[in-house]
């Protein structure tokens, strides 16, 4: 089956046409991805309005791009699938709006993906992992532990209380004008910074639970900043090294606990943008080495949004005979282990 996925949750613009065949191996035959990144970078953040318009704008052309790289046309795909939440709700409307239309114009199912699902089912796309896993979910939007039994079987074990991760690494470069997006400007002064200079507070680190807190670590950050400001370079690298060491201890802890959690003959599967940073991986490339456990993380033009990986979880559903009404609603939030999570088999 061929199928035709649309991102448009928060601020890129993605179309993909997907291929898996009846034993179960996915052939990516277009991943195109356009990101609002200039258009929003004046306002320090996505602003969701702009994007929304931003999105009415290309999301046509990237789909007739999607096809185009595939060499097919819109009416030999099997199905269509769309993200319907969560997310900014004026991006989700319109690609879940052009989804529904092109689903009623070509007679093709409709498949509602929610965008986490999307997201836990990436490793299967690219390393064919099999059930059940552990997914860590780290994101501007999301820092997650979820338990993947299957398709639309999900547990979370763990989340945070406050701020995500990768809003945290946003913050903080704000905070020292790094510029945004703020995790890689980040990492690349904690390469040049002491992380021994300044010991800042691992929040909920000793305590039972794999929930995680950052508001702490980031006020910490801020007043370290007031402290000694005006900041020197030094002072800006210590600072991003520090709290990158921060960081890192806290997931490899916390990964260490949800390993033990799901016992022997664990998979890890990471994916989000904050998988991109590489003392974060060292750090739960460690705790795997630790429990015995295999870590995954796919390639990271497949863990940020893309419609890849939205294809995909619309082609793992319809494999299993799960299909969408067109009455479906776009929604701004959308857990994972939601009660109406499960598979559907609508018309």
């Amino acid at each position: 089956m061929k199928i035709l996925g649309i991102e448009t949750s928060c601020d890129e613009t993605a179309a993909a046409i997907v291929e898996r065949d009846a034993a179960g191996r996915a052939n990516i035959l277009s991943n195109i991805v356009r990101s609002q990144f200039e258009e929003h970078a004046a306002y320090g953040g996505v602003v969701p309005e702009l994007a929304a318009r931003s999105h009415v704008t290309h999301l046509d052309g990237i789909i007739a791009r999607a096809a185009a790289e595939a060499g097919l046309r819109l009416d030999e795909v099997d199905a269509i699938a769309a993200t319907a939440g969560p997310g900014l709700i004026g991006g989700v409307l319109v690609g879940l709006t052009t989804g529904k239309a092109l689903a009623a114009s070509l007679g093709k199912p409709l498949i509602a993906v929610n965008h986490l699902e999307a997201h836990a089912l990436t490793a299967r796309l690219t390393d064919g992992v099999p059930f059940p896993y552990l997914m860590l979910l780290v994101s501007g939007g999301h820092s997650q532990f979820v338990l993947v039994r299957g398709v639309g079987d999900y547990e979370r074990w763990g989340s945070t209380i406050d701020d995500a991760l990768g809003e945290a690494f946003d913050k903080v470069a704000k905070l020292l004008d790094l510029g945004s997006p703020g995790g890689p400007h980040v990492e690349k002064q904690a390469l040049l910074g002491d992380p021994k200079r300044f010991r800042f507070p691992r929040p909920l680190l000793k305590e039972k639970t794999l929930d995680f807190s950052f508001s702490g670590l980031k006020t910490a950050v801020r007043l370290a900043a007031e402290e000694i400001a005006p900041l020197s370079d030094k002072d800006v690298a210590d600072i991003c090294a520090g709290f990158q060491a921060a960081v890192a201890e806290i997931v490899r802890v916390r990964a260490g606990q949800a390993l033990e959690r799901f016992g022997d003959g664990a998979t890890l599967v990471v994916a989000g943008g904050v998988a991109a940073n590489k003392a974060i991986g060292a750090a739960l490339q460690q705790a795997a080495d630790v429990a015995g456990a295999r870590l995954v993380i796919p390639p990271m033009a497949l863990c940020t949004d893309n419609g890849a990986m939205v294809a995909w979880a619309g082609a793992e559903r319809l494999a299993l005979g799960s299909v969408d009404g067109m009455a479906f609603a776009a929604r701004p939030r959308w857990p994972l282990d939601s009660a109406d999570m499960g598979l559907t088999h609508g018309h």
